[in-house]
């Protein structure tokens, strides 16, 4: 059964849209987890946009299952990461301009640097997962340079405009998903992933767990936080 870790990011951009102190991203991280969510994810961005340092310690400190730090590969996050001690770190690409992260690190540009920074964290005893495209030379340059986990990006899937593409976009996730298991890396799933496509993974059983924030976040508006895990986490258990 694949678990559900919850990115509790969205709740943060709210409340630094009026620079207020609510809605704590600390308190949806617990209603998360009574929700049944499997993990808390956290993408602690150079420039502070949503998440701020202070969730991120207090979130380190508060939840029960597991912190997932999401994570430019600098060397501020890096000694960020190495000073909290997050359960995973997910390297992830970051671009100032972009509304989300908008696809993934390419390995084949950032592999001796990903490399040198998986090794840091491998030091602090840190798992790493690398956030890469639905692509067979990714997996394999991921598995390389000694990631523990990769998280497929299901962004070009879930968005695309045509059962067409869409169709192309989830046999490219299918590919990635079954080689990243064959090469015996953990396989996560994550972006863009709603209360719809979710169910399009039915039978994907290489994948350990699913990261989803956005569509949670987006429906705990209307009915909780804790309601709206739930409900997500009713629809991957029928997978």
């Amino acid at each position: 059964m694949a678990g559900l870790a919850v990115n509790v990011d969205h709740v943060a951009t709210l409340r630094q849209a009026r620079q207020a102190t609510y809605p704590d991203p600390v308190a949806a991280a617990i209603l998360a987890e009574l929700g049944g969510a499997d993990g808390i994810v956290v993408h602690l961005r150079e420039d502070r946009r949503h998440i701020q340092d202070r969730d991120v310690r207090i979130i380190r400190e508060v939840v029960k299952t597991k912190l997932i730090l999401e994570m430019a590969a600098t060397h501020e996050m890096v000694g960020i990461a190495l000073n909290i001690i997050p359960d995973l770190v997910t390297l992830v690409p970051e671009k100032r301009e972009e509304l989300t992260t908008e696809g993934g690190l390419d390995l084949i540009v950032h592999k001796h640097t990903i490399a040198e920074d998986i090794n840091t964290l491998h030091g602090q005893g840190i798992p790493v997962s690398i956030f890469i495209d639905a692509d067979l030379d990714q997996v394999k340059l991921a598995h390389m340079i000694n990631a523990d986990m990769v998280e497929i990006h299901t962004g070009t899937f879930c968005d695309a405009t045509n059962p067409q593409e869409q169709q192309k976009a989830f046999n490219k996730v299918i590919d990635a998903v079954k080689l990243a298991s064959k090469l015996k890396l953990q396989v996560n799933a994550g972006h863009g992933i709603c209360y719809k496509t979710i169910k399009a993974f039915a039978g994907l059983s290489e994948i350990d767990e699913f990261s989803i924030g956005h569509s949670i976040v987006a429906r705990s508006v209307l009915t909780g936080m804790e309601q709206a895990v739930r409900e997500m986490r009713t629809l991957i258990d029928a997978l």
